[in-house]
């Protein structure tokens, strides 16, 4: 897999597909292929797909300080240029839509149109922290722990029942900590983009899911007020909207695209 170097960081990522370019951005936890792999071929017809893989994630590798917003967004504006020539459209997933928000405020020529899921505007949440505090915890007391507590608050109760055990067991084991992943959370409870929000110039699509237990949708909801002129739609969805509602999910964003 390519690999571009931006400041002390070797970010990967990939490409598929042919036409404009349309860059994913995955969340905490993840990495471009376990958030989005299921779905690049909804988009590569019409796209070139592009999916980094940014600092506590995959094959990224870097000199292991504090991560920060603006670090990332580096990260991935690096990754975009290096990989289709721009402006290109961007989706970006709970962390990553935070991100996502971040590189089109900092680099706004770069950024055609601009999707935002499960995103929010800054953590000086008492129930956010309580939430990502908890997994702080977990992460440091015994990170086998992580991945049954991410598929428990990932996912409504309905969608995981109706998994089955065998589903359920499936999910957990999809689920593999990163060395990275304390300095992913870590962000998740110091990023404020409250700043940045009013420099996004590009059309903007909010994304609230309304069954989510990791990021409630009232904070979906402060992101779009916070972003002039953006629009906004829910899911009735948890967090892991990506896998629980891949179908409609898609159909939203390729609408919005157009």
């Amino acid at each position: 897999m390519p690999k571009v170097k931006v400041a002390d960081a070797d970010v990967n990522y990939t490409t598929t597909g042919s036409g404009p370019g349309l860059v994913l951005v995955h969340g905490t936890a993840g990495s471009g292929e376990r958030h989005f792999g299921h779905l690049v071929d909804r988009f590569a017809g019409d796209y070139t797909v592009v999916r980094p893989d940014y600092s506590g994630s995959a094959e990224t590798t870097d000199a292991g300080g504090d991560l920060t917003v603006e670090t990332l967004a580096g990260q991935v504006a690096g990754a975009t240029r290096a990989a289709v020539p721009g402006p290109v459209d961007l989706l970006g997933f709970s962390l990553g839509a935070v991100v996502a928000a971040a590189t089109a405020a900092l680099h706004p020529g770069l950024i055609r149109r601009l999707v935002l899921l499960a995103g929010w505007p800054h953590g000086d949440d008492a129930r956010h922290r309580l939430t990502f505090e908890l997994w702080r915890d977990v992460v440091a007391a015994d990170p086998a722990l992580f991945p049954r507590l991410a598929v428990l608050q990932g996912f409504t109760p309905p969608f995981l029942s109706r998994l089955g055990q065998e589903g359920v067991d499936a999910a957990v084991a999809s689920v593999t900590p990163s060395p990275g992943l304390h300095r992913q959370i870590d962000l998740d409870l110091r990023a404020d983009i409250t700043g940045l929000l009013p420099q996004i110039t590009a059309p903007t699509l909010v994304i609230g899911l309304t069954r989510d237990q990791i990021v409630p949708v009232e904070r979906a909801r402060a992101l779009h007020d916070a972003i002039p002129g953006s629009r906004y739609a829910e899911l009735d969805s948890g967090h892991l909207a990506l896998f629980e509602r891949p179908d409609e999910l898609v159909d939203l964003v390729r609408d919005f695209l157009r």
